[in-house]
Order: structure tokens, then sequence, then C-alpha cells
């Protein structure tokens, strides 16, 4: 099987993936709601966050200064356009792995009368 049209392996690692999947929920999330909802240490996430940066997938806003300073990040259109794609890809995949053949389906379980 070839890889279908659309499969983004930039986005395909399972952080990044979240990432990006998170974001495509929203509008705008703040530095610490990602990190938060992801499990992430800041440096992890930082690290994530430069690397789809860089493909232009990525929007970084940076409010206050200080210790007031906050994070914003939001996916470009482009980001979202990757990763719509990554999922159209994926979702080809696993459609064209098709429903599991009947010789392989396990039959479900029985209830004996006698073990009641």
């Amino acid at each position: 099987m070839s890889i279908p049209s659309g499969f983004d392996e930039l986005i395909h690692p399972a952080t990044r993936l979240s990432v990006v999947a998170l974001l495509a929920a929203t509008e705008w999330a703040d530095f610490a709601f990602v990190r938060d909802s992801l499990s992430l240490s800041d440096s992890a996430l930082s690290k994530q966050l430069h690397t789809l940066g860089e493909a232009g997938y990525l929007e970084l806003l940076k409010e206050g200064g200080g210790r007031r300073r906050r994070t914003k990040v939001r996916l470009t259109d482009r980001g979202r356009t990757a990763f719509e794609g990554h999922v159209a890809a994926l979702r080809a995949i696993v459609d064209a792995a098709g429903p599991p053949a009947a010789a392989d389906q396990v039959p479900p379980r029985q209830h004996s009368e006698a073990g009641r």
C-alpha cells in the first residue's frame, strides 16, 4: 500500500499530532492550557511548537512582559490544511484495511446455563 496523499510526516509523531489536534478545535490557546491538556513539560511543548512553527503550521503571540508574560498559539491556515489532510490520509489507511474477515472474527462468548 502506498502512503495516501496528505499524510504529513511532520504532524504524524504522537506529540505533534496531539498538539495540532487540540489547536484545531480552537482559535487561540494559551501555552499553559496546551501544556496541561497534553501533560507535557514546558520544554517538551516549546520544542514541538518550535518545530511546527518553523514549518509555518503555527503562529505564536507573546503578550505582556516579565512574570506576567503569556504565550498564545494557534494553527495557521497552512497548519489547519495540513492537519485536515493528515487526518484524511489516516482515515484512508484505516478504511483500506477494511473490516476483518469472518474467519478472523472471534465469536461472541456463549453463556452456559450450567454455570448459573
